[in-house]
């Protein structure tokens, strides 16, 4: 299941949930929604929606795991993220602290066609500016562990 055709919401809560789980942390309910700044019961309505896609699978008191579609998508929104905020540095000089934001709007819109030209156009690069992986065009982490980063 591609991402796109999915709302940004649901890969936004997507991204979190894998981010969660890179860092060694559970991802209930409640951690989703302090992630993304949403109340419990927000999180919690989305989790049931994932659920139903076959997207998460959530056992109560255990938290939310991603199925191997729900975790295809998180680092498929994971790659278009980092390389957006490398290109953004690299090609047009935005600022570090700048890229992350514009790369949070671009992410979800990034067609296959134009992530595959500015891979190639910056070389294939492995990591973003923050010095974090970047997956690689078969969503597989180039030698690094899970591509978990601070805020991507």
């Amino acid at each position: 299941m591609p991402s796109h055709g999915l709302s940004d919401a649901i890969q936004d809560y997507l991204k979190e949930i894998y981010k969660l789980a890179a860092a060694g942390e559970r991802a209930t309910t409640s951690a989703i929604a302090g992630r993304l700044g949403v109340a419990a019961p927000s999180a919690t309505s989305m989790v049931k929606k994932l659920a139903a896609l076959e997207l998460v699978e959530h056992a109560p008191y255990r938290g939310v795991e991603l199925t191997d579609a729900g975790r295809q998508i998180a680092v498929e929104v994971i790659r278009h993220h980092r390389l957006l905020e490398q290109y953004l540095a690299e090609t047009l000089g935005l600022p570090i602290d700048a890229v992350h934001a514009e790369a949070d709007r671009l992410e979800h819109v990034l067609s296959e066609e134009l992530e595959a030209r500015i891979d190639k156009a910056l070389g294939f690069p492995t990591h973003d500016p923050h010095g974090d992986p970047i997956p690689d065009a078969e969503l597989n982490w180039r030698g690094e562990s899970n591509g978990e980063g601070d805020d991507r």
